[in-house]
């Protein structure tokens, strides 16, 4: 069965850990502007909500990229960009609700979570147990949809 990341916000303290290990892992350095995962941070609410790719069952991504280069690891269920075969368009970018995707000044190319091969960095690391990479049950999806409805509306909010 296919495993995903559950974030639960209300153990998240925004150490940001988790961006400094995503970067090591995938740019070399510790830099969490290069990091595949992002910790939203509301600091009037004490509202923090480390967002990534959610590894969308139908990836509007995926739907755009004119050059066919995302695709869903078979093994791992996520969503990975090819960069062999990316142009650099950023439709993807633009296509994705969740803004998990980002484009690397430095690499010259998108980015977003490839979950590691299967084996989370920013789930290895965070001491707070906040994040999680369980089987992707229905009880693990409604839970992750919920907090995503939650993070939908703060933003929202954010944006009036």
């Amino acid at each position: 069965m296919e495993k995903v990341l559950l974030v639960e916000h209300d153990k998240c303290t925004a150490c940001r850990i988790c961006e400094l290990v995503c970067s090591a892992k995938h740019a070399g350095s510790f830099n969490p502007a290069k990091a595949r995962i992002t910790v939203a941070t509301f600091l009037e609410d004490n509202f923090f909500f480390p967002l990534t790719c959610q590894q969308c069952e139908d990836p509007l991504c995926q739907d755009v990229c004119p050059a066919g280069a995302i695709s869903r690891d078979a093994q791992t269920g996520a969503v990975v960009i090819d960069d062999q075969k990316c142009i650099g368009c950023r439709m993807c970018q633009a296509a994705c609700p969740f803004g998990a995707i980002a484009y690397s000044s430095s690499e010259q190319k998108v980015v977003k979570c490839d979950l590691c091969g299967g084996d989370p960095e920013c789930v290895l690391f965070c001491p707070w147990d906040a994040i999680k990479y369980v089987q992707a049950d229905d009880a693990a999806l409604r839970r992750r949809k919920a907090v995503g409805e939650k993070l939908k509306k703060a933003l929202q909010e954010v944006r009036l």
